[in-house]
């Protein structure tokens, strides 16, 4: 599970299939070479969203479904 605690880097490596979503949300360029670093929290403060909660949500709901194929 995802929580607002998570390091961007080890989302990134653990949960590839969010970098599109989080880009989509404009809070991560993996494709630019944007370094990013610090917290899921930190960066979305950093980006001035105020909806952590629903993308957590999201996020979740993406990797649940991944996990869900899998079984």
């Amino acid at each position: 599970m995802i929580d607002k605690n998570i390091y961007i880097e080890d989302l990134v490596r653990e949960y590839p299939e969010v970098i599109s979503p989080l880009a989509d949300l404009g809070i991560i360029c993996i494709a630019c070479g944007e370094p990013v670093w610090g917290t899921l929290e930190e960066l979305v403060d950093k980006k001035g969203l105020h909806n952590l909660d629903q993308i957590l949500e999201k996020l979740n709901k993406i990797i649940n479904i991944k996990n869900y194929d899998t079984e």
